[in-house]
């Protein structure tokens, strides 16, 4: 059983050391475990650092590309190097590195194919009172979009099966956290949570520059694959609400044309053809979109079948 332990890196001179040593060098039941660095285009010492520290495997992009790439690149390198397991770790060493060993046993177990380390939010004193509401939020709706118990979505400490790895496609260039949960829901792939623990902060989050900004993109992240991944279930809403406002104002216009002996507000009547008009408007394009999806995941299910036979 290999594992690979895979850590997307921009200028982490100074903080992959202390990650790296924190990482198990044995763990009951694996038999190999090897650590990959992605270096997203680091203008620093970041692959140096990896050199100097026995690094096996380091995979370097030209450019800056993004977390959301680094990642998928490890995951690539990772089942291309034969990977049974594949943990995701952050170089700033904010995740325990011991606690490795508990996001791992329950695939090692066959009980999950992602376990994702649950961060003690409550207690965490780097985070501000707004950031622990606002991962409360999101972590709600992550969990309502894909039908999963994840408690801390936007955690990056996992654990992915190679089964799961193989499957995961991310479209988005700013984070792959969301997006990877909502689409393991989607392929019905059984993911869990595990309490983890974590280090002192060591720097800043380059993710969350800014809450606003943050809350920006981890929104247009979700929607956008909710469209990709559950079109019906996002279109069917705003349409059942649309045709139900258009129902309503057509039987008040009909009320009104009763008592009035013929006099009805005509208004009523404009405003309800409007609703019922869109409103079948967005359902129609939620069953064009399913269809969409469902040819998508055929096509998705072809490329896993030929990456078997391969």
């Amino acid at each position: 059983m290999k594992l690979i332990i895979q850590i997307p890196c921009f200028n982490e001179e100074d903080t992959l050391k202390q990650t790296l040593d924190d990482l198990p060098k044995k763990i009951n039941g694996i038999d190999s475990i090897e650590v990959l660095v992605i270096d997203d285009g680091s203008s620093d010492n970041t692959v140096d650092v990896a050199k100097k520290n026995n690094v096996k495997h380091i995979v370097s992009h030209k450019k800056n590309l993004g977390l959301a790439s680094a990642f998928m690149t490890g995951i690539k390198y990772a089942l291309d190097n034969q990977a049974d397991i594949i943990i995701n770790t952050d170089a700033d060493n904010q995740y325990d590195g011991s606690c490795i060993k508990d996001i791992v046993k329950p695939i090692l177990n066959n009980d999950a194919d992602i376990v994702i380390g649950a961060r003690p939010i409550e207690t965490m004193k780097d985070f501000s009172g707004l950031k622990k509401i606002l991962q409360k939020i999101g972590s709600w709706f992550v969990r309502f979009i894909s039908d999963t118990d994840v408690i801390d979505a936007p955690s990056g400490f996992r654990a992915y099966s190679a089964n799961a790895a193989a499957q995961l496609n991310v479209f988005n260039d700013y984070t792959y956290t969301l997006e990877t949960i909502i689409q393991a829901g989607y392929k019905n792939l059984k993911i869990i949570s595990i309490p983890i623990k974590v280090n002192r902060e060591l720097r800043p989050s380059r993710l969350v520059k800014s809450i606003p900004s943050y809350i920006r993109k981890s929104l247009f992240t979700m929607i956008r694959i909710s469209i990709i991944y559950r079109p019906f279930k996002f279109f069917l809403m705003p349409s059942l609400i649309f045709i139900l406002i258009g129902f309503y104002l057509g039987l008040r216009f009909i009320y009104f044309l009763s008592i009035n002996d013929g006099d009805g507000h005509i208004q009523s009547l404009i405003l309800a053809s409007i609703f019922l008009i869109v409103g079948i408007q967005i359902l129609l394009i939620a069953f064009l979109a399913d269809l969409i999806s469902a040819n998508r995941k055929l096509l998705e299910d072809l490329k896993k079948s030929f990456n078997k036979k391969i």
